[in-house]
């Protein structure tokens, strides 16, 4: 009988420890993870939270599950509100420029989309109708205009992020969407229409949502309760989820999410990230350093979750030193002549390796251990083409399965490289024919015309090869 491998586990922050994964229905898995304000560009900052969940999902889906992923977009809040008022347009003006950004940014960082993004402003009919089932039950209640809930009536508050609730001020009422951790009492559900900013007319009056009625009423629509994952950065712990679950239960007297996952901060050369630092970087302004996108997500992705990532000059060589370690490996098998026939030993190294990738990232997505294993085949392999003990058939197998773990890692180019191939190659053809027709100037001129793009070209016994740099 085949090995199934090692069991899933993953740390449930509810929990507070390791716990194997079960899905709720058979290989099938419900994902919720909290999405970007659209108030600004998103800074690397998000990405590691939003590169931790795409392997998560990645690995899921490569162990054989179905995964329906929702991810929420907050068109309004305080910052987006802001925002619109800052530049003197309208919300959707502002929002909608974000929004599209977002998407340009997953995708060059080659992050898997979600089934669905729902925006907050399509579903304040549902958000009204929520606050209005919690007054109901009497769990929140209505001052001035506004709906807050009484966390006093919530015996729960604080499981999640390991809070007293008997220490927590009650009575008090915050109504910002900030992450302060001095919120920590009733929330606003719901607030009162203020002059200048938009508002909706419901059930329970005019006004807007709070922050995080937004995440609870999208979740139950599209994923029903309890969901298998929900997951978010540790600054989502407190108050963010912890308001979730104290909503979404009361709600529905059913538990909201079965396992909780968050991944740590990023840091910038040690410090904390912050535009009056000068350390906040977008993808844009990395773009414009000329940092391969495929480079942030090694280094985003390389450390695991939940430890604190470190972005530095350092870090980021180190991360391009990495992938470049393993493009120039599957560049050798493409681009080598080898004689027919297989290794046995080849077999053997990929099974090993496929076991330690797969067992490795079971355990709470151990992403160092996983490239390890790829790393040492890649040694490995190295040492036989050496010493020309490596085959046809064993390139196609070892090409095939960095395929397959890839479809995990999401760390090699794509789409373009088709492209991008034959425009080189029209371009080494072009320098051939100069040369052969000793038009040296001509051939030297194509050279540094590709090497200003960051193309090396290598001229060897086989032929003229190329890599990046």
């Amino acid at each position: 009988m085949k090995n199934p491998g090692k069991m899933i586990q993953f740390f449930n922050t509810l929990s507070g420890k390791k716990e194997p994964f079960h899905s709720i229905q058979a290989k099938k898995v419900r994902l919720y993870t909290c999405g970007p304000t659209v108030y600004d560009y998103a800074h690397i900052g998000n990405f590691r939270a939003y590169i931790f969940e795409d392997l998560l999902k990645r690995f899921l889906l490569f162990k054989g599950y179905k995964v329906k992923h929702v991810m929420n977009i907050t068109d309004v809040d305080d910052k987006t509100i802001k925002k619109a008022d800052h530049e003197g347009v309208s919300l959707k003006q502002v929002t909608d420029k974000y929004i599209r950004a977002f998407f340009a940014d997953i995708d060059t960082l080659n992050i898997l989309r979600a089934d669905l993004y729902p925006k907050a402003t399509e579903h304040i009919p549902e958000m009204a109708h929520m606050v209005k089932a919690l007054v109901e039950k009497g769990y929140a209640y209505k001052k001035n205009g506004s709906y807050y809930f009484d966390i006093s009536k919530f015996k729960d508050y604080g499981k999640l992020a390991k809070i007293d609730r008997d220490e927590l001020k009650t009575g008090e009422r915050v109504e910002s969407d900030e992450y302060d951790k001095k919120n920590a009492h009733d929330f606003a559900l719901w607030k009162d229409k203020k002059p200048g900013e938009p508002f909706w007319e419901t059930e329970i009056g005019p006004g807007r949502p709070g922050w995080h009625i937004e995440c609870s009423v999208m979740s139950t629509k599209y994923l029903g309760q309890p969901i298998d994952i929900h997951c978010g950065g540790v600054d989502n712990i407190f108050p963010h989820h912890e308001n979730e679950i104290a909503q979404s239960e009361t709600y529905a007297d059913k538990k909201l999410a079965h396992f909780w996952l968050h991944c740590h901060h990023l840091i910038v050369e040690g410090s904390k990230m912050s535009k009056s630092k000068g350390n906040q970087y977008t993808l844009r302004d990395l773009a414009d350093q000329g940092i391969d996108p495929l480079v942030i997500r090694y280094l985003l992705l390389s450390t695991h979750y939940r430890k604190m990532v470190n972005y530095s000059d350092k870090t980021l060589k180190q991360s391009q030193s990495s992938l470049e370690r393993i493009r120039s490996f599957l560049y050798e098998l493409k681009t080598r002549s080898f004689a027919e026939g297989e290794n046995p030993e080849v077999k053997k190294w990929i099974q090993d390796t496929e076991k330690k990738f797969t067992d490795s990232l079971s355990d709470d997505l151990n992403i160092s251990l996983a490239l390890t294993s790829l790393f040492e085949l890649i040694r490995e392999i190295n040492k036989l083409m050496a010493n020309q003990e490596l085959y046809h058939n064993d390139v196609r197998a070892v090409q095939s399965s960095f395929e397959k773990w890839d479809q995990v890692l999401g760390i090699l180019p794509k789409e373009d490289e088709d492209q991008l191939e034959a425009s080189i190659k029209e371009k080494i053809d072009q320098r051939n024919k100069a040369r052969k027709e000793k038009n040296y100037d001509l051939a030297d001129q194509i050279r540094d015309e590709l090497l200003e793009k960051g193309i090396i070209l290598e001229d060897t016994k086989d032929g003229v090869r190329w890599k990046k740099k």
